[in-house]
């Protein structure tokens, strides 16, 4: 069942429950929460932390549609690579116990500039063809994401679905970050009609701009 929801990471001065409150109170029924909001990556508490927020959001009259991965497969070291996979496993294991299957999730920032960009799409074809494997046995879905500059292109982001090949991979639809990108409004249009049957969570952002001279509505 579709809903327009909420994000809670760009509610600044509201504690997670502060933030449920209001929000209910507001009318929303649905918000998006990130991985750090259910889960201590240090501290695993193999999901209780993520059941008690689903019982703070249930008290309200919410549910959790997405969790934001926080993940990251541009790596210059493979080691990291490795595990950044790893992660994404357990990442979508804990996930299942907010009652979401929705993991939205990035390709990779390419942090320090490490990685030529030549290799980033082997990098994250061969992460998410990895992930694939697991999606089934957890129930969850993969909202890719066309934020930063690494999924940014939806041709780009179908193909990579179709070479994945997995009817769990799909994207999360951002209607700015094209335009941020430097996309112009044709081609937006174009990726909007060829995702249209993959989107599996949205953001529904507006503003003007590209780049060094967006800005938000």
């Amino acid at each position: 069942v579709s809903s327009i929801g909420v994000i809670h990471y760009n509610w600044p001065g509201y504690d997670l429950e502060g933030f449920a409150r209001r929000a209910s109170e507001i009318g929303y029924t649905s918000c998006e929460l990130q991985i750090g909001d259910i889960w201590d990556e240090a501290n695993d508490d193999d999901g209780r932390r993520a059941e008690q927020v689903r019982e703070l959001f249930d008290s309200v009259g919410m549910n959790i549609s997405a969790v934001a991965a926080g993940n990251d497969f541009i790596q210059a070291e493979r080691s990291d690579w490795e595990a950044q996979v790893k992660r994404y496993r357990r990442v979508c294991e804990i996930i299942t116990h907010t009652g979401t299957d929705i993991v939205r999730s990035d390709g990779g920032w390419n942090r320090g500039g490490l990685v030529d960009e030549g290799e980033w799409d082997g990098m994250m074809l061969e992460a998410f063809q990895e992930c694939a494997d697991f999606l089934e046995e957890f129930n969850v879905r993969i909202a890719l994401d066309n934020h930063g500059v690494s999924t940014n292109d939806g041709d780009w982001q179908l193909s990579l679905i179709q070479r994945v090949g997995s009817s769990r991979l799909g994207v999360n639809l951002d209607t700015m970050n094209y335009r941020w990108y430097g996309h112009d409004l044709d081609k937006i249009d174009h990726f909007y009609e060829i995702l249209a049957p993959h989107v599996f969570h949205t953001h529904m952002k507006d503003g003007t701009g590209s780049r060094e001279n967006y800005k938000g509505a």
